[in-house]
């Protein structure tokens, strides 16, 4: 009876032995097929928020170079004040140009106009 107990007993010790090496030797398995799983589940949400990145990124570079390209069209803007009050000065000297000439022709005109006798005047006289 001590022998049969005693089979017992080895034989219980052996089953879960068996059974812890059993656990053990699948556990990595399990945890492989877990991680499997979980980045077959959420791979194409990443590959998905990647991309959107990406033209994030090519967006927010095209709107870097837009605004760094007007920042300096008025930098030179602002470095151009001389050359426009260089062109302000040249458009009055010509428009007083212009005045003088006007009014230097008109006093030509009323004294090649005051100078002629009129048509009407010499008949007159005779």
């Amino acid at each position: 009876m001590e022998d049969q107990e005693m089979h017992l007993k080895v034989r219980r010790v052996s089953d879960k032995f068996t059974e812890s090496m059993y656990v053990l030797a699948n556990e990595p398995s399990v945890a492989l097929y877990r991680l499997q799983e979980h980045v077959r589940r959420s791979l194409p949400e990443l590959v998905q928020h990647k991309t959107d990145m990406q033209n994030w990124e090519e967006q927010s570079q095209g709107a870097i170079y837009t605004v760094e390209y007007a920042c300096s069209a008025v930098k030179s803007m602002t470095n151009s004040s001389f050359y426009f009050k260089n062109i302000d000065s040249l458009l009055r000297q010509a428009i007083n140009w212009k005045e003088q000439s006007s009014n230097s022709q008109g006093r030509r005109k009323r004294a090649v106009d005051s100078s002629t006798p009129k048509e009407g005047g010499e008949r007159h006289r005779i």
